[in-house]
C-alpha cells in the first residue's frame, strides 16, 4: 500500500486494538505497534486493549486483569504517547458492546460462518465453541465504525474482518443514508509478518513460546531463543534472503531488518562468509538491544498505579465522547426512542 498523506485541513482517523488474552510479542511490535507510534502526528489514533473479544475464550479473571494493564503499560513503552493517541479499555466503552447487537442483526449467518479465524478457534476450543466466538466480527465492526474510522492497520490475517465490516457498514449505509464511514485497511510494507522462530512457515505466535519472543522476555531468553531458531536444512549455510528455499533464514534477516534498518543486501554483506552460527546470535544481540528500553520503561510504568489509572480513565471518556455520538445517530436511524438521559 502507498503511503497515506493526510489532508492538511484535518487529520484522519486511524484506529486500532489487540486482545489481552497474553503477552505483546515481538510479531506485534514489529507488525503493529512500532507503526501506530509513527502515525500519531499525522493521525487522530484510537488504540485499545479488547478485553471483550478476549472472553470467547475462557481467561483466568486475575490474570486478564494483569495482561490487560500490562498491555496498555508497554503500548505506552512502544511510543504510544497518552497525550497525542486515545488509550483505552474496550469494556469501558459500553458503546463497543451496545452497537455490536445492532450490528449483528445487519450481519448474515452466512457472512460469520465463512470467517477463517472462526473455524480456526473452533477447531483450536472444541469444547467452547460459543456464540460470542462465532459472533465476534460484529463486535468488532462495532469497535471500528464507533469512530468513524479512515483507516484500520490490520495484519492479513485481519484483512478478511475489515472487508467484513466494510460490507456491514455498505448494507446499513444503504437501508438509512449515511451512517458510518466505510474505513479502508492500512497494511504496512514492512515488518507486517513476522514469523515463529521455531516454525518459520508459521506467524510468530504466544502459542509457541519457543519460537516467540515477548517483549517482556529476559535478554537472556531472548538470546536463547535466537541461538535455537531454525534456519534451514540446506547445507550451503550462508545468509541469503530465499524466501522459498529457506524461510528459516529469510525470518531472521525480515527481522534484523526491521530492527537495524539495514537492507537485506547489506545484511548479507555483513554476514558473508560467516554462517549461521554468527548470523543468529547478532540477530538476538540486535533484538535485545531493540527491546531492553521497552522492557524497562514497561516495569516502570507498571509500578505507577494512578499513572495507568490516569491513562486509561482519560482515555476511556475521550472515546466515549466520540463512540456516544455515532451510536445515538445509529439507534435514531433504526428507529429507537432517545434516552431521556
Amino acid at each position: 500500500m502507498e503511503p497515506i498523506t493526510p489532508a492538511a485541513e484535518a487529520k484522519k482517523v486511524m484506529l486500532s486494538g489487540i486482545q489481552p488474552s497474553g503477552n505483546l510479542h515481538l510479531g506485534n511490535y514489529l507488525g503493529a505497534v512500532k507503526n501506530w507510534a509513527e502515525l500519531a502526528d499525522q493521525f487522530d489514533c484510537y488504540y485499545f486493549m479488547a478485553d471483550l473479544h478476549s472472553i470467547t475464550v475462557r481467561q483466568d479473571p486475575k490474570a486478564l486483569r494483569a495482561r490487560t494493564l500490562e498491555l496498555l503499560a508497554l503500548y505506552i513503552a512502544c511510543g504510544l504517547d497518552p497525550e497525542k493517541n486515545t488509550l483505552f479499555i474496550q469494556s469501558h466503552v459500553h458503546e463497543h458492546a451496545e452497537l455490536a447487537w445492532v450490528l449483528n442483526c445487519y450481519t448474515m449467518f452466512g457472512e460469520l460462518s465463512r470467517m477463517t479465524q472462526f473455524k480456526d478457534k473452533s477447531a483450536k476450543n472444541s469444547d467452547n465453541i460459543n456464540a460470542g466466538l462465532f459472533a465476534y466480527p460484529a463486535l468488532m465492526a462495532a469497535d471500528i465504525l464507533l469512530y468513524q474510522p479512515d483507516f484500520v492497520p490490520v495484519g492479513q490475517d485481519q484483512k478478511q474482518h475489515c472487508e467484513l465490516t466494510r460490507d456491514i457498514a455498505i448494507r446499513f449505509n444503504n437501508l438509512y443514508g449515511s451512517t458510518f464511514k466505510v474505513p479502508e485497511p492500512y497494511i504496512p510494507k514492512v515488518g507486517a509478518r513476522v514469523m515463529s522462530l521455531s516454525t518459520p512457515t508459521s506467524k510468530m505466535s504466544k502459542s509457541d513460546p519457543n519460537g516467540c519472543v515477548f517483549l517482556m522476555d529476559t535478554p537472556e531468553d531472548i538470546s536463547r531463543k535466537f541461538k535455537r531458531a531454525v534456519t534451514d536444512s540446506d547445507t550451503e549455510n550462508c545468509v541469503r534472503y530465499a524466501p522459498a528455499e529457506k524461510p528459516g533464514v529469510a525470518n531472521l534477516m525480515s527481522i534484523y531488518s526491521s530492527v537495524t534498518g539495514k537492507t537485506f543486501e547489506e545484511i548479507e554483506k555483513e554476514f558473508d562468509g560467516m554462517g549461521y552460527g554468527k548470523f543468529k546470535p547478532a540477530v538476538g544481540d540486535a533484538v535485545v538491544e531493540t527491546l531492553r528500553p521497552i522492557r524497562e520503561e514497561a516495569q516502570r510504568i507498571l509500578a505507577d498505579k494512578a499513572y495507568l489509572q490516569q491513562v486509561y480513565t482519560d482515555g476511556a471518556q475521550r472515546a466515549t465522547y466520540v463512540a456516544r455520538k455515532t451510536l445515538r445517530k445509529v439507534y435514531k436511524k433504526v428507529g429507537f426512542i432517545e434516552k431521556p438521559f
